[in-house]
């Protein structure tokens, strides 16, 4: 079965006592830091997302974006990039559109986002973004997976960012290892990916769907 979010979750590891004043060559690597701080919770997501349950049907979907739904909502809360929770809204809402058409049953009455500030990300923000683009890599396992039982759906969500997804993804990364300096960012990093992490498993607890 594909993974909700597939980048790699090794074993949890205690992170290194922070130091401000090291020089940025002296921080650890920001996806390692990231990869290890979330392992426990990205395990615990890909089992309770509603397209883990076996045979995930088009209801599964529509509950499944739902509660992506509430969750970038949740976010705004946090000090991130509006613009790409913007554009992460726009690509759940388009998707849960036309399971509400193909379905014949609205689901979720979908809020209006809440205002954007426009407020840069520092490295709390950072650790936000990794949860968000790491699951577009794993959307597109699920779109290989689910493609055709969940047909004519487009699963355009899951998809991505299509054949250039991989390539967003590297360029992310390096964009990551350019705003995280020191082992204070890379540990404020952690915490925003943590906290991305539980409050989508704080949504998916609230959902009530239909197994």
């Amino acid at each position: 079965m594909g993974t909700i979010l597939s980048y790699p979750a090794p074993p949890l590891m205690a992170l290194p006592a922070t130091d401000a004043r090291r020089t940025p060559a002296s921080a650890p690597d920001p996806r390692d830091a990231l990869r290890r701080a979330t392992a426990h919770l990205h395990a615990e997501v890909d089992a309770s997302m509603p397209l883990a349950r076996p045979n995930p049907s088009l209801a599964d979907y529509q509950c499944h974006l739902a509660l992506l739904a509430d969750w970038v909502n949740a976010l705004r809360a946090l000090p991130v990039d509006a613009a790409r929770l913007d554009d992460e809204a726009r690509r759940v809402d388009a998707d849960l559109a036309e399971c509400d058409r193909l379905l014949h049953v609205p689901h979720h009455d979908r809020p209006m986002p809440s205002p954007s500030h426009g407020m840069a990300p520092g490295p709390f923000g950072w650790g936000v973004a990794y949860v968000i683009e790491g699951s577009r890599l794993g959307g597109q396992v699920m779109h290989r997976r689910l493609a055709d039982a969940l047909a004519p759906h487009s699963l355009a969500y899951l998809q991505g960012a299509g054949r250039d997804t991989g390539a967003r993804w590297t360029a992310f990364l390096a964009e990551l290892r350019q705003q995280l300096h020191t082992d204070d960012d890379v540990h404020a990093a952690c915490d925003g990916a943590v906290q991305a992490f539980e409050l989508l498993l704080a949504c998916s607890r609230a959902q009530e769907c239909a197994a």
